[in-house]
């Protein structure tokens, strides 16, 4: 389902208080929406709630770890009682983290799945029966480029990645086969300027580095990391990325890719596949 009046509508955007899931709150609230922002980072979230709120846009922020279920259920319950419904879900937040896929360690591992993986799993079963409760809407699922291709030194963010592109995939057909009244879209962004390089500072402490093996670090100071943090800092700004979104629920668009010049290389993994 499109998604074509939202003034007044109720979006819940995890991921809220920075980078693509701010971009997305502030297109999104500029059209008329109200917002419950989700994230990890309490004061990085009140400050951008008060913001948002010194410009008109009715903002609500929830501190919480989506890797949570409950966490999510916690968000619900808030958009629930303060507005009585929802309508648009962006289950956005995410991580990153890797290294050479057989030293990757066990807490690595966990911690990449559960926040970039699971909670979308989490959004989707808490999110889509609230969405149909409330007369229809959409859900964006943020994956990433990493979700249709396989760089190398993040095996566990791209097994999450793609691990979102199938539930996304898989959501999209049960969703026509129903003629629900949601929709879904998958966001595959390429390189864009964020804090996703610095993943680190949001690590629960008890699991950091347990077992860990060599981090890309190790590699030299030109090695995997430097490079990702590199392209990240050279990235698109988030809001061209908001905008892509915005337009892809105005008009019911399944993928929502930010990069055509990564096409090329998802054509060709396709090309290798089937020859």
């Amino acid at each position: 389902m499109t998604i074509t009046e939202f003034d007044g509508k109720v979006a819940v955007i995890t991921g809220g208080a920075a980078g693509i899931g701010r971009a997305m709150a502030r297109r999104f609230g500029s059209a008329g929406m109200k917002l419950v922002l989700a994230d990890i980072e309490t004061a990085v979230l009140d400050a951008t709630v008060a913001e948002f709120q010194a410009e008109g846009i009715d903002t609500t922020g929830v501190v919480a770890d989506v890797s949570k279920r409950q966490d999510i259920e916690r968000i619900a319950a808030v958009a629930m009682e303060a507005h009585g419904g929802i309508h648009l879900v962006c289950n956005n937040a995410g991580v990153s983290g890797g290294g050479l896929s057989w030293e990757v360690s066990e807490a690595d591992w966990k911690w990449i799945l559960e926040v970039d993986l699971w909670s979308v799993i989490h959004g989707v079963g808490v999110f889509t029966p609230l969405i149909e409760q409330s007369g229809g809407g959409h859900i964006v699922n943020t994956a990433s480029m990493a979700g249709v291709t396989s760089p190398p030194f993040m095996s566990p963010y791209n097994v999450a990645k793609h691990g979102v592109v199938a539930l996304s995939e898989s959501m999209f057909h049960e969703l026509a086969f129903l003629q629900s009244s949601v929709g879904v879209s998958v966001l595959c962004p390429g390189w864009v300027r964020t804090q996703i390089a610095h993943s680190e500072r949001n690590r629960p402490t008890e699991g950091a580095h347990a077992a860990a093996g060599p981090e890309p670090e190790d590699l030299g100071e030109d090695g995997p990391a430097a490079i990702f943090r590199s392209l990240v800092d050279d990235g698109i700004d988030p809001a061209a990325v908001a905008d892509l979104v915005f337009d892809a629920v105005s008009n019911g668009r399944f993928y929502v890719l930010t990069h055509p010049a990564w096409n090329e290389m998802v054509r060709r993994n396709t090309e290798i596949m089937l020859a």
